[in-house]
């Protein structure tokens, strides 16, 4: 045994488990580290953990590569957070391409089954006007979610946030490519959405609410914005409770099995928001400031989002859609965002209404 003191191993650092073939350098949320864990965990370098040296590099104004104060936001320990979903980049690959094969199954069987032809002529404009814009408002929020997966101060956050990006991005292509598939069958104006999002005054209350959201320059916020409030109160609105739901009216089973993966993205993002505000809110030494921020940026967000559902009310009228009022739907989505609310420990902030 070499027992010079002048050898490598001199005054090297005695820690828990460092006599153990196993990786034991952070504590997992179970019993035993999750594949999830061992890929994420201590990924991005921290100097209050493991990187002693501070920081090797940072931006020429001095601010270190990653800094908490990206986001106003406090946190005793960013590492505690854990994604519900797991996701992580061979997870994320792999259920992409699932929805993307069966998508494409769908839309390829309807397809040879002559679907698209004996949808409603009147419905048909909708797809080509509404639909067609939606996958403008989803490009938005994905482009939105993609700028602050940056500033995340640990991997799993930016995981989830990043993931959260690729999600609204398939969606907006997923719309342009599906219309272009049944374009093939019926008429459909494939510059039409863009007209309708750029013009119609449906889309314009969307509009000024996702350019407010693209305008933040705090990550957390823009995530708080996207999954707490804009999907809650106008994405599934219109999602779910209108395309999802009047399709089969107009004989359209097609167009909702497409958005149904968007519904199930939504509650896998929802499920990853909820549990990191939740950790914002009841931390123990931050959490009362963050609760103040965070109804400010209630008060920001819910009036414009609001208007945006309101401002959509007309497209329920474009067609004779049975029993399905937007009434109906928008006081469901307004209880869900109540639940939300509820989860994350916020009030409304006092004077502002869902």
């Amino acid at each position: 045994m070499n027992e010079n003191p002048q050898s490598g191993a001199a005054g090297s650092a005695t820690f828990a488990g460092s006599d153990s073939r196993r990786y034991s350098y952070f504590k997992p949320e179970g019993k035993r580290a999750t594949l999830y864990e061992d890929v994420t965990v201590d990924v991005q370098p921290d100097p209050t953990r493991h990187l002693l040296q501070g920081w090797i590099m940072s931006f020429a104004d001095g601010t270190p590569s990653y800094s908490e104060k990206a986001t106003a936001v406090r946190c005793s320990d960013w590492h505690v957070f854990r994604a519900p979903d797991q996701e992580w980049s061979r997870t994320h690959y792999q259920r992409q391409s699932h929805i993307e094969n069966t998508i494409k199954m769908v839309v390829d069987n309807a397809r040879s089954d002559g679907a698209p032809a004996r949808f409603d002529q009147g419905w048909i404009g909708v797809l080509q006007n509404q639909f067609g814009a939606l996958k403008h408002a989803e490009f938005g929020l994905g482009v939105a979610l993609m700028k602050a997966q940056r500033d995340g101060m640990t991997q799993m956050i930016n995981n989830t946030i990043l993931t959260n990006a690729s999600y609204k991005l398939r969606l907006a292509q997923d719309i342009t490519l599906y219309l272009g598939d049944i374009g093939l069958d019926i008429a459909i104006d494939g510059d039409a959405g863009k007209q309708m999002w750029l013009n119609d005054p449906a889309w314009q209350g969307v509009r000024k609410a996702i350019e407010a959201i693209l305008a933040a320059g705090d990550h957390i916020e823009i995530y708080f914005a996207v999954n707490v409030v804009f999907e809650a109160l106008v994405g599934e609105l219109f999602r779910s409770g209108f395309i999802m739901r009047a399709g089969p009216v107009h004989h359209d089973f097609v167009t909702p099995a497409v958005v149904s993966a968007a519904a199930s993205d939504y509650r896998q993002n929802l499920a990853n928001t909820i549990t990191l505000i939740a950790q914002l809110t009841g931390d123990a030494s931050h959490g009362a400031e963050n609760k103040k921020i965070m109804q400010e940026w209630l008060a920001k967000y819910v009036p414009l989002c609001s208007q945006a559902s309101e401002d959509l009310k007309g497209i329920w009228k474009l067609q004779d859609n049975g029993d399905l009022e937007f009434d109906v739907v928008s006081a469901e989505t307004r209880d869900r965002f109540k639940d939300i609310l509820v989860a994350v420990q916020l009030n409304l902030p006092e004077g502002v209404t869902a």
